[in-house]
């Protein structure tokens, strides 16, 4: 790489020059880590094909402005058109300090009105003074007001042969797309921290002080990719006037942990003690580490722990140095990539609440605290892994994530897991009156019914794939217009039951006609301690019976179909056939129909009959509570609205 100029204090009149300026990128071979853009800018030129506007974007502080500089040299070099300007004649020294006459450096932030486009258009038409163009280099472009852009539309289309425009910008995605789409872009990228350590080896052997490897590593990663900022740092050590720089000056000067400390604060994070944790905090604060610059050593820290549990290379380590790399794939082999993933979010949300919080050591002390007590993710992981194959889970596992209480705790299925979703006392089985059994059309091997822990939780999902068409409405019968809907089970799917029941039989049962409303309302009793949604929706059936198959049929008003679309959901229905098995010991099979309101009912019925509702609001007022809360309130009583109650329709 050529050596950038580095002018001394006496050719800049004696006023001295920082380090980002002397070193500054003269040439397209001195870009570092921008090499794609050197090549197809020196492609551009060398082929004659330098388009009339550039958009330069990427982060701070990567080379955007000083390409547009060394494009502007490139194109206007008294040595002729070259991507290979010469750095020497007046035109390339002119624009090299920026105070080129035909280079016109504008800061987009501060002359981003519709005026100053204005005046730049009425500029445009100029001809250069001594060069061949006339550039214009509009840094922060974004920063321009919309009526600014579109009053620079037509002349960026269409500019005059001698003019061409370089934009750069930081947020390209504030940019109109007619100015994208009347620029070539180019994209610069962070700079690699190994490219910026080297840079500033060079920039301190030139500078005649000594500084040790792991001190510069550690300002290249600090850079987060941009050189600038690098140089900067660099800049601020070198002005100590030591000629010996250490990797402790660095930690000292950026308020950050040495690495023995920083491992020592994990050490008690990985083996979850809080206390000896905290105790490193308070010891690394006493050292001088700042508490935001910590807690981004540390996310930085698991970062790479977690790069190399994944099984990267040291080349992927952006924050550890290579000869830690042992001490990551410890880390990252005793947490998992799990327990690292949470972590990692524990430290990133923290890092985001200390910049507006001035309770800096709690918020990560209580960080701190929180990754000490998480669970230990990869194991959990695994065992739902296990469960998703239809594996056993181990007894000690099975009995640590079954809480005392809990149904799955009052018994599981072999090989499935409990579902709690449906606890309530355990009721004996009311005496059946009436019941027979009937002949099953097929023979059935049917599970005896069990606790709701045996339930699997997809029951009702497997019965819907098993048996697509039941549970369908029948067609309404010409003089009934009723709608009927065969509730019918597959019987390879096992039914939830509400408690512990003894074996029944494999066939349906019949219901006595007589027995059918007794039935109803113990299984209305049972829902209630189950599910209040579906106990609600099946009190609304006003009529119950038994057919001459011995089929118990439930009818809901037409007013009330959508509470009999509830009843049908896979889920709820499921519920009910688990009641009525455990009433009468066996499978019950269950209609549910609807009929026709009866006259004076019905929606129109109910609107007719509701209350005035000015009457309703005098009502109101008059109600000696009502009048209470007007006096606790100190509220207008003239003001009081009725609100009429919430009526829920049918589910979509």
């Amino acid at each position: 790489m050529n050596e950038s100029p580095s002018p001394s204090n006496a050719d800049t009149g004696g006023e001295y020059v920082v380090v980002a300026r002397r070193y500054r990128p003269q040439a397209f071979d001195q870009l570092v880590g921008q090499e794609h853009v050197a090549k197809a800018l020196k492609g551009a030129i060398e082929s004659d094909r330098v388009g009339h506007a550039y958009l330069f974007t990427g982060a701070r502080g990567v080379g955007k402005t000083s390409s547009a500089r060394i494009l502007a040299k490139a194109l206007n070099c008294e040595r002729g058109t070259s991507a290979y300007p010469c750095g020497e004649c007046e035109v390339c020294q002119s624009i090299a300090s920026g105070d080129d006459v035909d280079v016109l450096e504008i800061d987009g932030a501060s002359n981003r009105g519709i005026d100053e486009i204005r005046q730049l258009r009425q500029n445009v038409a100029v001809r250069p003074a001594r060069a061949r163009f006339k550039i214009y280099i509009i840094d922060e472009v974004h920063m321009l007001t919309k009526e600014a852009f579109n009053a620079l539309l037509k002349t960026l289309e269409e500019p005059p042969e001698h003019v061409k425009f370089i934009f750069a910008t930081t947020e390209a995605n504030k940019i109109p797309i007619t100015i994208l789409s009347r620029c070539q872009r180019y994209d610069f990228a962070g700079i690699e921290p190994t490219a910026i350590h080297k840079r500033l080896s060079e920039i301190a052997t030139n500078e005649g002080v000594e500084v040790e490897s792991d001190a510069l590593q550690i300002i290249a990663m600090r850079a987060a990719g941009s050189m600038r900022d690098s140089q900067s740092l660099l800049e601020q050590l070198l002005s100590t006037g030591s000629r010996q720089i250490s990797t402790k000056d660095v930690t000292e000067l950026l308020g950050l942990a040495p690495a023995a400390r920083l491992t020592r604060l994990v050490e008690p994070l990985v083996n979850r003690d809080a206390a000896a944790a905290l105790a490193e905090l308070d010891a690394a604060i006493v050292e001088g580490a700042e508490v935001g610059q910590l807690i981004d050593q540390l996310l930085g820290y698991f970062r790479d722990a977690m790069t190399q549990a994944v099984g990267c290379d040291a080349s992927q380590l952006l924050y550890a140095l290579p000869t830690q790399r042992e001490e990551m794939l410890s880390v990252g082999q005793r947490l998992g990539v799990q327990t690292l993933l949470a972590v990692s979010q524990v430290l990133d949300q923290t890092a985001a609440r200390l910049r507006v919080s001035t309770q800096v050591r709690t918020l990560a002390e209580m960080a701190l605290v929180r990754i000490c007590h998480l669970q230990n993710l990869d194991e959990i992981a695994a065992l739902i892994e296990q469960l998703k194959g239809g594996e056993a889970l181990p007894v000690r596992a099975a009995a640590s994530a079954a809480p005392v209480g809990s149904a799955a705790a009052l018994g599981a299925k072999k090989n499935e897991i409990a579902s709690p979703a449906m606890p309530m006392a355990a009721k004996p089985p009311a005496p059946l009156v009436n019941v027979a059994p009937v002949e099953v059309a097929r023979a059935v091997d049917r599970p005896p019914a069990e606790s709701v822990a045996s339930v699997r939780p997809n029951a009702a999902e497997d019965y819907s794939r098993a048996e697509p068409g039941v549970r369908e409405s029948a067609e309404p019968d010409a003089g009934a217009g009723r709608r009927t809907a065969e509730a019918e089970r597959p019987e390879s799917v096992a039914q939830p039951a509400a408690v512990s029941a003894p074996p029944t039989s494999a066939g349906p049962v019949r219901i006595d006609a007589a027995a059918a409303e007794r039935i109803w309302r113990e299984a209305l009793e049972q829902l209630e301690a189950i599910s209040g949604v579906v106990a609600a929706s099946a009190h609304e059936a006003t009529r119950i019976s038994a057919d001459a198959q011995g089929r118990l049929v439930v009818s809901f008003p037409e007013s009330k179909k959508y509470m009999r679309e509830t009843c049908l959901r896979p889920q709820n229905l499921s519920k009910l056939d688990a009641v009525l098995e455990q009433i009468c010991g066996g499978r019950v099979p269950l209609t549910l129909t609807t009929h026709a309101d009866p006259a004076g009912s019905g929606p129109a019925a109910a609107a007719a009959s509701r209350p005035n509702p000015k009457q309703q609001q005098a009502d109101a007022a008059a109600d000696p509570f009502v009048k209470r809360a007007v006096e606790l309130f100190d509220a207008d009583a003239d003001r009081l609205r009725y609100v009429a109650p919430r009526v829920d329709g049918p589910a979509n």
